[in-house]
């Protein structure tokens, strides 16, 4: 699977699509979650695609410093259920970093994280920042990444 890092202009109508599917199938059918993901910002991110044939399987959203947080960010990281095994969440992580850092160099990148998936993002460099909080009734914390 190659990634594909698109901005928002340059996604076609089908990958819009698929990207709100997955995000609903996971964010608010899987997790039980009534949120709006369809939040203003998609239109400011680089969006970060891994396709298994015609089926979009993982998927980030890179957000330039000042346009959510202060900082540079990384959001919306999912994976279908059937590919998770496959660890390609970790791939996901390591290419939307990569591009991040190599695009907005000395860029601290923050993101907010599941509670549950903290170890996750401690193994790609995030540490802990605050306290945690709820965001649409699921634990979160702030962590964050310094360049190198």
């Amino acid at each position: 699977m190659t990634p594909k890092i698109l901005l928002f202009s340059e996604l076609t109508t089908r990958q819009i699509y698929d990207i709100l599917q997955l995000r609903s199938e996971v964010f608010v059918v899987e997790q039980d979650c009534v949120y709006q993901d369809i939040d203003g910002h998609d239109d400011k991110a680089y969006h970060v695609l891994f396709y298994d044939e015609q089926i979009l399987v993982a998927y980030s959203r890179i957000l330039p410093p000042g346009a959510y947080f202060d900082e540079l960010s990384i959001g919306r990281v999912i994976v279908k259920e059937t590919h998770r095994s496959q660890k390609l969440g970790h791939e996901l992580m390591k290419t939307s970093i990569d591009f991040s850092l190599k695009t907005f160099p000395k860029s601290m990148i923050k993101i907010s994280a599941q509670q549950y998936l903290i170890k996750f993002y401690e193994s790609h460099g995030f540490v802990i920042s605050g306290e945690g909080y709820l965001e649409d009734g699921i634990p979160h914390i702030s962590m964050k990444l310094e360049s190198h």
